[in-house]
């Protein structure tokens, strides 16, 4: 290490040191920021491939300081890392275009920098322009330092197993304290929404994490050839990972893991689409021609959310007479489409649907935890809260987005099968994961937080890379 380096290390440090002090000595959390964000930037500076990474374990661990700040929400240490990123990203591609025309113009990076920009017009005449604004810093500090960014470090394949190992690992953690603090409570279904505090705000985007999580383990164990004790903890994590998804009592987690085997099981089966359309298209018209004996099923489902019984937990998603959760989700759903028939063209404006719904609530809809104020939050979908905030074009940008990623995450599947084990593994664990997050997709939205949005912008930057090792091999007989 060179002596100026030495002296900027021991500077930094030092400021860090009298800061952290400063705040505990003064109980003022804020400062705690300043040096945050200096660590950032050293690391940004010196070690930005190992600041890139420790993302990955931080992530499941990150905690949002909102409740301790009186309102300023921010998850720490992942945003201000992701935001040095940024500034490294921007001074980086300034100075000498280090990411190539082949990332900046691929069909998933241009569909994203797209919705970038109709953010940015539906921010312009958005209802609360302020927040909206920041709904778009938001959404680039997660777009460009982990899909942009990210296919700079990754092309590097070593990188794509240190951060699927170091996510695995940070999300162990978190399922460890929270099942802890859960066995406690004896498991029981009440605390099961909040005994993974500070980490994970309520059980149901820590479900939908540990979901996205399941393949990482299986990745590894299956990618190459392991020593006999790398082999036994993989399959120790593979254990927790299944214990904690069990024990999240999240429905739509579950739904959505059983949803993401079929699909991965119809794409190595090699099912054509045409087949999977035709049965879906048989289905919905059975479901229409019998719509009445189901509504009358449907009415006689009575089981509850609160129940710790798996079987009878998966049938309350289906109680839509009496389940709470259930109706409040139906509300939220209702307000997002009367909002987009309001503004059909622009919407509300990004991150604004906590703030506008509440008038949009039709009275037949309230449950015992809605609120007249509309102050519990978002729209319940991914794909809602995109035509409600961005509009009819918002929609339709993140859905191409949607089929522009699995399209290619399943070409990579199909070309990498005969030709590279590893990367074959990989993609399946991708797609895998994937799935789950954009079938739980319908019934909640967390692409606004870490917790969801690194990983998966991590494993798009990841398929990218896949997809350009793999573009110079030729086809397998798909």
């Amino acid at each position: 290490m060179g002596s100026k380096t030495l002296l900027v290390s021991g500077s930094i440090g030092l400021v860090i040191s009298l800061l952290f002090g400063y705040a505990w000595y003064t109980e003022s959390y804020v400062f705690l920021l300043i040096p945050i964000l200096l660590a950032a930037l050293y690391f940004s500076l010196y070690h930005a491939e190992a600041l890139f990474l420790s993302i990955a374990f931080f992530t499941p661990l990150s905690v949002n300081i909102e409740e301790y700040t009186e309102g300023f929400g921010l998850f720490l240490p992942t945003e201000p890392i992701l935001f040095g990123l940024l500034v490294l990203f921007c001074a980086y591609q300034i100075r000498k275009s280090f990411v190539g025309t082949k990332i900046l113009f691929h069909p998933i990076v241009v569909l994203v920098l797209l919705q970038l920009l109709w953010f940015f017009f539906s921010s312009i005449t958005s209802t609360h322009p302020i927040v909206s604004f920041k709904a778009i810093l938001s959404k680039a500090w997660f777009v460009f330092p982990l899909l942009i960014f990210g296919t700079y470090f990754f092309t590097n394949k070593s990188n794509i197993r240190k951060f699927i190992w170091l996510y695995t690992l940070g999300m162990t953690i978190c399922i460890l304290y929270t099942v802890y603090n859960h066995s406690l409570f004896a498991f029981g279904e009440k605390e099961s929404h909040w005994v993974m505090s500070p980490f994970f705000k309520d059980h149901t985007i820590y479900g939908a994490a540990i979901a996205l999580a399941l393949p990482f383990p299986f990745m590894l164990y299956f990618s190459r050839k392991n020593s006999v004790l790398i082999q036994f903890v993989l399959i120790a994590l593979a254990t927790i990972v299944l214990l904690g998804l069990y024990f999240s009592y999240t429905r739509a987690a579950w739904l959505s893991v059983i949803a993401a085997m079929m699909i991965v099981s119809l794409v190595l089966l090699k099912v054509k689409l045409r087949w999977v359309l035709g049965v879906a298209f048989v289905s919905l018209f059975m479901v229409f021609y019998n719509w009445d004996s189901i509504q009358m099923e449907l009415a006689r489902n009575k089981e509850e959310h609160t129940t710790e019984q798996f079987d009878q937990r998966i049938q309350s998603a289906a109680n839509v007479s009496t389940d709470a959760s259930n109706l409040e989700r139906i509300n939220r759903w209702s307000c997002a489409i009367e909002m987009f028939k309001e503004r059909p063209l622009m919407g509300f404006g990004p991150g604004t649907f906590a703030f506008e719904y509440a008038r949009f609530q039709d009275p037949e809809n309230l449950t015992i935890i809605s609120t007249n104020f509309g102050d519990l939050g978002n729209a319940h979908s991914e794909y809602l809260s995109a035509l409600s905030e961005t509009g009819l074009l918002g929609l339709l940008l993140f859905l191409g987005f949607v089929v522009a990623v699995f399209y290619m995450t399943i070409r990579n599947v199909q070309k990498a099968r005969n030709h590279n084990w590893e990367l074959f593994i990989y993609s399946c664990g991708i797609l895998f994961s994937l799935s789950t997050y954009f079938v739980h997709a319908f019934l909640n939205n967390f692409l606004d937080t870490d917790k969801a949005a690194v990983p998966l912008f991590a494993m798009m930057a990841i398929t990218i890379v896949i997809q350009q090792k793999l573009s110079t091999q030729p086809e397998a007989g798909i």
